[in-house]
């Protein structure tokens, strides 16, 4: 069954894309399946992967390639198998997810942990497991993605604030409520931009006693403080800034992506049997760790991929009953060469959204 409609975006053709050289091209989407949602993009979030895969940072990157995995728009055709009661007409979202195995054998799917199942398909820059094709992302006219993955947004939050939520949020709201982020709980949020300021928002409407941002300078201070944080440590302005805050934090949330944090400072701040979290993702490896700093006080380091559908949900619940707001600045789709440029350049305050102003 062809459509009325063509599926064409900002293509990265190669590592140079990311310095502002996307090219506006049609594609061919993955083969209908009656398992399927075809979206009408309104909206995709800018998310610090997308310069990533760019310019091939995690690995080469399977060129060419359509970013965005923030994607909120209309669904305009839903197939006859689809999950999650989705309507033709009904405003709905995709994360960095689009597909896993979902096979009754597989423990990860099976037990609502479908992010971490090792057959899955992200949502740009892959291929589908099943032949049906490759992945395009949301710098784009439309998206097509299997239902499981596509979310109702819940009518009380805007399409340019749910959009960065279902990566960007998804990405701290998980580890913080499966570590234990909630009344009582003292967190540190490392760096202050599109993730950490998720951190931020979601450990103060998780309920927690103490949030605590830290960056390596003071300049982001009063916004942090805005956005929920009740101390802040800028590393950069205090030489004994580990010394000074040790044995303070039950659970740390790292969200950089710096190969060279300092990862012995961080754990000092940690209490005994606490927990560091990592979720930014290096393009190099971490520095080495000094194995005694986890055995002293029985500190546990793990890290955390986006999250599950349900997860998913669960987070927009929260975000619409404790009234979250993300920091965004909505830029036109047609800017999209500009943005990505202004997102390498450290200006984003604090996620960009972009807007197809065709379909919003």
């Amino acid at each position: 069954m062809s459509t009325d409609y063509k599926f064409q975006g900002w293509m990265g053709l190669d590592p140079k894309s990311v310095d502002g050289n996307l090219k506006w091209q049609s594609y061919e989407p993955k083969e209908w399946k009656e398992t399927d949602v075809d979206i009408k993009i309104t909206h995709c979030g800018i998310c610090g992967s997308d310069l990533h895969m760019l310019r091939s940072g995690w690995g080469e990157t399977d060129y060419p390639c359509v970013v965005g995995h923030e994607i909120v728009g209309t669904a305009v055709r839903v197939g006859s198998k689809a999950e999650g009661g989705i309507k033709v007409g009904d405003r709905v979202g995709v994360g960095a997810q689009s597909s896993s195995c979902l096979k009754p054998d597989c423990a990860e799917c099976s037990d609502g942990h479908e992010n971490h199942c090792t057959n899955s398909t992200n949502t740009y820059g892959d291929k589908f497991k099943d032949g049906s094709g490759k992945s395009y992302g949301g710098y784009a006219d439309y998206s097509r993605v299997p239902s499981h993955f596509v979310f109702k947004i819940p009518e009380e939050i805007s399409s340019a604030e749910v959009a960065p939520m279902l990566c960007g949020g998804i990405t701290v709201f998980s580890p913080l409520k499966r570590n234990g982020a909630g009344p009582g709980a003292k967190v540190g949020i490392v760096g202050i931009g599109g993730l950490g300021h998720f951190g931020l928002l979601y450990a103060k409407a998780l309920g927690c006693e103490e949030i605590v941002a830290i960056s390596r300078t003071s300049a982001k201070k009063d916004d942090a403080m805005k956005m929920g944080a009740t101390k802040f440590i800028a590393t950069d302005e205090d030489k004994d800034w580990a010394t000074h805050n040790a044995m303070s934090l039950d659970l740390i949330i790292s969200t950089v992506s710096s190969p060279k944090m300092p990862l012995m400072d961080y754990f000092q701040l940690l209490k005994t049997y606490g927990q560091f979290i990592q979720v930014g993702a290096p393009e190099d490896s971490l520095a080495g760790i000094n194995c005694f700093a986890l055995i002293g006080k029985g500190i546990k380091m793990g890290g955390s991929m986006i999250g599950s559908p349900s997860e998913i949900r669960e987070m927009l619940d929260v975000t619409v009953k404790k009234g979250v707001k993300p920091w965004i600045q909505k830029r036109p789709m047609k800017d999209a060469n500009q943005t990505v440029i202004d997102m390498v350049d450290g200006k984003a305050r604090y996620r960009y959204v972009l807007v197809n102003e065709a379909h919003a």
